[in-house]
């Protein structure tokens, strides 16, 4: 079954996540002191929500060199691919809010995601398992078909993002990323992280329902009947497989909302919340 095959990027990040939890305790990255972003000093100096209303812009990824000890590689890759679509709103000033992506920034996004080192990993993982167990039988076996294996993963990852990351965001004025709840009790932040494949925002930081995780993740289902002509075509075959990743979607924004506690355990460097003294500094719009 092709829903199936996306699982295993799930696995392999799964894989990656144990080889952190095992390895990583001499991994080096003081959290005291987070990198804080600049206020603004004007509204035109900053994306902004509504004409005159300042927006607060998140500090930055963390950098892959300000990752020390073992597997420090791999612990930059998966941290930077988790964070990228990872932001928290300013929770001390109700005033303020996330500076929201222009269509050039949501370019750059599906861009980064969709050439990171990560992404070809697991499609280079799916690739290998999709020919062991030939699937897609007519690509045939050796390195050829590993090869046209490999390319249909790594269109299958490249697309899903196309649609997510850029061209439903920017049909529906809506935020790609995942709006990371960070307070509250575990169930309330798991039931939080669960809802985004429901809820997303607009650039304008109101809530909406969330087209571009449905209509994203079915348009990836069709298009991948193009360059997959072994898939089972039919509404209940394209229906199981778009049950399949937004359950994988849900997982990955279960992971994103407690990354902060997983970073601080293992002291791994994150994008962490300003501290409230940082934000006195920007001005109080009502």
């Amino acid at each position: 079954m092709r829903g199936q095959t996306h699982l295993h990027a799930l696995a392999v990040i799964v894989l990656l996540g144990a080889l952190l939890c095992s390895d990583v305790g001499y991994a080096q990255e003081s959290l005291d002191h987070p990198r804080l972003p600049s206020p603004p000093v004007s509204a035109e100096q900053g994306t902004t929500a509504n004409k005159g209303a300042y927006c607060f812009e998140p500090p930055p990824l963390v950098r892959l060199q300000d990752y020390d000890g073992p597997l420090k590689k791999t612990v930059g890759l998966f941290g930077r691919q988790l964070e990228r679509k990872s932001v928290r709103p300013p929770h001390y000033k109700s005033s303020l809010m996330l500076c929201s992506l222009d269509l050039k920034d949501k370019v750059l996004l599906f861009v980064r995601d969709s050439f990171d080192p990560v992404t070809f990993i697991a499609s280079a993982f799916n690739a290998g398992l999709d020919q062991a167990e030939n699937r897609d039988p007519s690509f045939g076996q050796g390195g050829t078909g590993y090869s046209k294996r490999f390319g249909a993963s790594f269109a299958d990852q490249a697309s899903i993002k196309f649609f997510k990351d850029f061209a439903y965001p920017s049909i529906f004025s809506e935020d790609p990323r995942y709006y990371r709840l960070g307070e509250g009790s575990r169930g309330r932040r798991f039931i939080h992280a669960v809802d985004h494949a429901f809820v997303a925002h607009r650039d304008t930081g109101a809530r909406m329902f969330n087209f571009s995780e449905w209509l994203g993740t079915a348009s990836f289902v069709t298009l991948s009947n193009v360059y997959h002509p072994d898939n089972q075509r039919g509404f209940a075959p394209a229906s199981r497989q778009v049950g399949y990743n937004i359950v994988q979607d849900m997982g990955f924004d279960v992971l994103r909302e407690f990354w902060p506690e997983i970073a601080r355990k293992f002291r791994l460097p994150f994008r962490a919340e300003p501290l409230p003294d940082a934000l006195e500094s920007y001005p109080d719009i009502q």
